[in-house]
């Protein structure tokens, strides 16, 4: 059984590049991590909304931002700016957006739930 191993988001399992975004997703066993790019003037509800609906954001966000800045607005009026060194969770329901002309780049982790590869659990 493999203990390690690594992947490139330069060949990644799954890209979404909605207008403004460059998401490439790489799996690692149950593990999710996703390289995103956000570039000046991104906002989920012009961006993503479109392509996804609904009223706001629905996914929950774990990740660090490692350039720029980027505000989350939660639906019930919570607010929060992640910038370059910080650690984040937004939790479902929300309106995020990036500020400044910079970039945000950041990483995201998500378990999927699903069992694969050399992390398969013992039920």
């Amino acid at each position: 059984m493999d203990t390690m191993f690594k992947k490139s988001f330069a060949d990644a399992d799954e890209v979404k590049a909605p207008p403004k975004t460059h998401a490439a997703t790489v799996k690692l066993g149950n593990i999710n991590a996703t390289k995103l790019v956000l570039e000046p003037g991104w906002k989920w509800s012009e961006c993503v909304k479109p392509a996804v609906g609904g009223d706001s954001c629905q996914a929950g966000h774990v990740g660090v931002i490692v350039q720029g800045q980027l505000k989350c607005v939660h639906d019930d009026g919570s607010e929060i700016v992640a910038s370059a060194g910080d650690a984040y969770y937004f939790a479902p329901g929300h309106d995020g957006w990036v500020i400044g002309d910079e970039p945000v780049i950041g990483y995201e982790f998500s378990d999927t739930g699903k069992d694969f590869g050399p992390w398969k659990t013992s039920s």
